[in-house]
C-alpha cells in the first residue's frame, strides 16, 4: 500500500491475519504502530510503500520457511525494479537478512541480526540496483517489547534524515 511512485520502500516479513483478510500490508496492530512513527518524522502513505517478503500468511502465523521465501520473493525483485526505490527500510530479522544477502535465501542465517544493525544506513547493491537499506525493529516488535518504542523513535529519525523530509 501506498505511493508506487515513492522513492522509500518499506518491506516487512509477511502479512498477518487482518492484512491476509484484507489484502493490505500493515492494516493490523502493527500497521498502526508503523504509521503513528511514519507520522511522527512526517512521512504519510504519499512519500511511501509498503509492502513484504511474503504475498500472505505463513500457517499459524509461524515464521517463513525459506521455501516460501523463495517462492514468493519474484514478485517482491518486480516490485522493487519498477519502483527503483532509494531508500529501503527493512522491518525486522527476515527482510534485513534478505537484503543483506542480496536476495539468496541461502544467505540469510549468515547475516547479521536486526539487534545489532538497527538504524544504521547500509549501501547495497540489490537485483541491479544501489539501494541505501535502513534496518528497522519490525513494528509488530513493539507490541511485544515496549522498551523498543525509544529505539524506533530514534531509528525512525535516521530515515527521516536520510530522505530528506
Amino acid at each position: 500500500k501506498g505511493n508506487t511512485n515513492a522513492k522509500i520502500l518499506f518491506v516487512g516479513e509477511a502479512p498477518g491475519r487482518n492484512e491476509d483478510e484484507q489484502g493490505l500490508p500493515f492494516v493490523g496492530a502493527a500497521g498502526k504502530n508503523l504509521d503513528k512513527l511514519l507520522a511522527q518524522v512526517g512521512l504519510t502513505l504519499d512519500d511511501i510503500y509498503i509492502t513484504n517478503i511474503l504475498k500472505c500468511r505463513p500457517p499459524e502465523n509461524r515464521d517463513p520457511a525459506k521455501e516460501e521465501i523463495k517462492a514468493h520473493t519474484p514478485w517482491l525483485k518486480k516490485q522493487i525494479r519498477e519502483m527503483k526505490p532509494e531508500v529501503v527500510c527493512s522491518l525486522g530479522n527476515y527482510a534485513t537478512k534478505f537484503f543483506l544477502a542480496k536476495g539468496k535465501i541461502n544467505e540469510m542465517d549468515e547475516q547479521p541480526g536486526i539487534t545489532t544493525l538497527h538504524g544504521k544506513p547500509l549501501q547495497i547493491e540489490f537485483d541491479g540496483l544501489s539501494i541505501k537499506l535502513i534496518p528497522l525493529f519490525h513494528p509488530a516488535a513493539i507490541i511485544y517489547n515496549r522498551s523498543l518504542i525509544s529505539l524506533w523513535e530514534q531509528d525512525m529519525e535516521v530515515v527521516k534524515n536520510e530522505v530528506g523530509k
